[in-house]
């Protein structure tokens, strides 16, 4: 009689386990990725992200619809565009501060996005042991690129109930042992707090050898900038950064720029792609430099805005901190979560700071136009004090 074989099973022979993918380097394996939830958000009004809140310019979206269908096929080219920052920032007209030293387009580097240019100059400056001096809380993306690095990370967290800059502290700590890097966000998200622009300055001359890089996204909206003041001859170990994304509404396209002394600007360029900035990002970055006016416009639509915001809160006996940006901090009495949740069912998104150092239990609010914030204190206020 033939025998039939028969078929081995998982009991009598284990499968081999499924293939694991290759493991990146330790720094990567052990990173928490910064995240935000960036979907569902079209359609509401956006007071979680501080975006423009109306859009940019007419004349961008003239200038992206303007561009030929084939031109689509070429690759992106930058000529004239950062001919156009450093004229944008010399520009003294509608009682602008222009700058006190010329800038060449040498001094100015382009990223897709600020985001792009803080991974940049991590990559390019920072490395396995090498220490990051900044202030708590701050930016949630300047720890995953300090430890993508390896880098230690130093964070002085602000003072007292209004957020003060920690400055004895953090120059304590800039001169004892003078770290790789020293990133300050001024006006700081999410807190606002700002630093005189002269004090930035003192502190990059006192540390020449770690690069004092100024994230300056909200800039607009108080006026802090050491642009106008710094010579980058005097000052070379200092960057700024810059964006399109919160004045000119160009968040969807990505614009970024790092000002600085050209040897700075060439070797945090050297870390990024030949073609990062696309041509729509690029046509759009032109026109909105050519279009100031809209943009001073909205600034100042922003700034009575909060203006106004700010006496409701006051009345209303809600605390709240608003000291720079186009965004300030409240407390809710029914907790950040659910106040949050009921602004979104509203069509209103917030960003709640809970769990955040010093300012867990508030939320986040950015400021748009007048009728934008009229409509977020109706919903708040109906929310905390609903009628009986």
């Amino acid at each position: 009689m033939r025998e039939i074989p028969v078929p081995l099973t998982s009991s009598r022979l284990p499968l081999p386990s499924p293939p694991s993918p290759p493991l990146a380097r330790p720094e990567v394996e052990g990173l928490q990725a910064y995240s935000a939830p960036l979907e569902g958000r079209r359609g509401l009004l956006r007071l979680d992200f501080n975006e423009n809140t109306v859009g940019p310019s007419p004349k961008v979206v003239e200038a992206i619809r303007a561009i030929p269908a084939d031109h689509y096929a070429i690759y992106p080219e930058y000529d004239g565009l950062r001919e156009a920052v450093a004229t944008n920032l010399a520009d003294r007209s509608g009682g602008r501060a222009g700058l006190a030293h010329s800038l060449t387009p040498d001094h100015v580097g382009l990223f897709n996005g600020v985001d792009a240019a803080l991974h940049a100059v991590f990559h390019a400056y920072g490395a396995s042991g090498d220490r990051l001096l900044t202030t708590s809380p701050t930016f949630g993306y300047y720890t995953p690129c300090a430890q993508m690095q390896g880098m230690a990370i130093e964070a002085i967290p602000y003072q007292g109930a209004d957020f003060a800059f920690p400055l004895d502290q953090l120059r304590a700590a800039l001169l004892g042992q003078p770290p790789r890097l020293l990133l300050i966000c001024n006006p700081n998200n999410p807190t606002g707090t700002r630093l005189a622009p002269e004090l930035i300055l003192e502190l990059a001359a006192a540390a020449p050898q770690t690069l004092v890089v100024v994230d300056e996204l909200y800039e607009a909206f108080t006026g802090d900038s050491v642009l106008p003041l710094v010579d980058f001859e005097r000052h070379p170990n200092l960057l700024v950064l810059r964006s399109l994304a919160k004045t000119a509404g160009l968040a969807g396209l990505r614009m970024g720029f790092a000002i600085g002394d050209p040897g700075v600007v060439d070797r945090v360029s050297r870390v990024s792609g030949p073609y990062d900035i696309n041509s729509f990002a690029v046509t759009a970055a032109l026109a909105a430099l050519a279009d100031q006016s809209y943009v001073d416009a909205y600034v100042q639509q922003v700034g009575q805005a909060r203006d106004w915001l700010v006496q409701q809160l006051m009345a209303a006996g809600v605390r709240h901190h608003a000291a720079g940006g186009n965004y300030l901090l409240l407390w809710p009495k029914q907790g950040p979560a659910l106040v949050e949740a009921r602004l979104r069912e509203a069509g209103i998104l917030v960003r709640s700071m809970d769990g955040k150092p010093l300012i867990s239990g508030s939320l986040r609010v950015s400021i748009g136009t007048l009728e934008h914030m009229e409509r977020f204190w109706a919903a708040y206020a109906a929310i905390e004090h609903p009628t009986t």
